[in-house]
């Protein structure tokens, strides 16, 4: 008896070595390499746009794939420089790619509309793009202005490294230094949706996504922000929402072949992000 419990010890300790043997070599070869549970990890990080769509695709592929998606939302610029360096595996970007970003490709995964927001008491519903560029570079300062109430225009922008800034300046055609000076900046679409919505006098841009009750959308040039109408070309304020990267991995090309999949772009348009139509 005493012999067979001295063996079985024996066997005991044994195992416990080997165990602790085959996760020490694990680790060694996944080292550089992240990966949690079951699965590897897909890193990516980016836009503040385009980050909610990539949650909601995220959780519908992980339902039924091995492995683990991690999204951080910090700007599009970041992302990029981020995808650039290694540090994520994919860049989101709510903009196109410009003069020293070469180093990543672009995949375009879906489109977006911005929208001009105001207080949900503004009775401003309609602005011409000429009219969006004079407010935004401080020319037209009062609602009065443009046939809304005798009060202050407050304008309120993005910060440095937005995509949506960026798309949002190049499209109604203005530049950074141009911005009125009394802007209040805003870091994400969600605290420049709150910020309007808090403020009567005040007038900003968000992604199509964010809409909701709580601010009034405005018409531009007569054409109301609807994914129809960015389709159809005939809404202005529009841009691409884009994964950008260099060597992808076979877990990240499978997420992002789910993404321009007729489901994966069911998602999307549930998202209320606008899907990519072919020709």
């Amino acid at each position: 008896m005493l012999k067979l419990r001295k063996w079985k010890s024996i066997l005991l300790l044994l195992s416990l070595t080997l165990i602790l043997t085959a996760c020490n070599g694990g680790e060694e070869e996944g080292e550089g390499q992240a990966s949690t549970g079951n699965g590897s990890t897909i890193s990516i990080s980016g836009s503040t746009s385009v980050g909610p769509l990539a949650e909601k695709l995220a959780a519908k592929y992980m339902e039924n794939a091995d492995v683990n998606i991690e999204i951080n939302q910090i700007g599009s610029s970041a992302g990029i420089t981020n995808a650039i360096n290694g540090v994520s595996e994919i860049g989101m970007s709510s903009r196109n790619l410009v003069s020293g970003e070469e180093e990543v490709s672009p995949t375009i995964i879906a489109f977006d509309g911005i929208v001009v927001v105001t207080h949900a008491n503004n009775k401003v519903k309609d602005l011409t793009m000429e009219e969006v560029k004079k407010i935004f570079t401080g020319e037209i300062t009062n609602w009065k202005e443009v046939g809304g109430k005798d009060m202050e225009i407050v304008v309120v922008s993005r910060e440095d490294g937005s995509g949506s800034r960026d798309a949002f300046q190049e499209i109604v055609d203005y530049s950074s230094g141009e911005l009125v000076r009394s802007s209040i900046i805003a870091s994400g679409n969600g605290n420049i949706k709150t910020t309007v919505a808090t403020n009567e006098h005040a007038i900003g841009f968000i992604s199509f996504e964010y809409i909701d009750d709580t601010i009034s959308t405005i018409n531009i040039n007569g054409v109301e922000p609807t994914a129809k109408n960015v389709i159809e070309e005939k809404y202005p304020l529009s841009r691409p929402f884009l994964f950008v990267h260099k060597d992808l991995s076979e877990e990240s090309q499978a997420f992002i072949d789910f993404i321009l999949s007729e489901a994966g772009q069911e998602i999307a348009a549930e998202a209320g992000a606008i899907p990519i139509i072919e020709e």
